[in-house]
């Protein structure tokens, strides 16, 4: 056995255990912010994917100009095309998929003399196209926004005579006197992302700041 005594094992003083605990919290605390980034970063990556939007300023500009929500805008043309440009089977064209004859119907009425169909290919043109036949259903339905997206899926005919048939506007229930299964889907579906548009976007679209 060694007759020399272990060497005693010096405790660390307290200014070395303070600054260990603070560059352990910094360190914890970038970690964490780099998870707030990252998540953010991941929030906004799926918002754009389940709720994209597109030419926002066009659907600012047209809202103000006629006078209609450009969350609702915004809504229908998700509901539409989900933000692409394309044309169905009908021959319903762009981003809020306007027939040959309502773009015929609202050029002459909106004094559109110089429109071809070719012309709903441009967001510009399409959007303006679409928030102006909203305008007018809005207006036929004494501002009954529900009614007004219903002629937008069914057309004004059909609805008229489903109003018709319900006893006027004030008994119209969206979800007993619409006999098409895929227009109630439509309807309870561009107001529930309206609410998402207007929740989500608020500032894009002008209306109060996005919470």
């Amino acid at each position: 056995m060694s007759s020399h005594a272990a060497p005693i094992a010096r405790r660390p003083s307290r200014a070395r255990i303070r600054r260990r605990r603070l560059a352990a919290l910094g360190t914890v605390a970038s970690i964490a912010a780099a998870l707030v980034v990252a998540t953010g970063l991941l929030g906004d990556a799926v918002r754009e994917i389940t709720l994209p939007l597109r030419h926002d300023d066009v659907i600012r500009q047209q809202a103000q100009d006629k006078s209609v929500d450009a969350s609702l805008i915004a809504a229908v043309i998700y509901e539409e095309s989900r933000f692409r440009d394309q044309t169905s089977h009908a021959g319903a064209r762009g981003l809020m998929q306007i027939t040959p004859d309502t773009a015929d119907f609202i050029a002459k009425n909106s004094g559109g003399y110089r429109f071809e169909q070719d012309d709903l290919a441009t967001p510009q043109i399409n959007i303006a196209y679409g928030t102006y036949f909203l305008r007018y259903l809005l207006d036929h339905y004494d501002g009954n926004e529900a009614l007004a997206i219903v002629a937008y899926n069914a057309g004004l005919s059909n609805v008229d005579r489903w109003v018709g048939r319900a006893g006027g506007q004030d008994a119209f229930d969206t979800a007993a006197d619409i006999p098409f299964p895929e227009t109630r889907a439509y309807v309870a579906n561009v107001l529930e992302r309206r609410e998402q548009y207007r929740e989500h976007y608020g500032r894009e679209l002008g209306l109060s700041p996005a919470t």
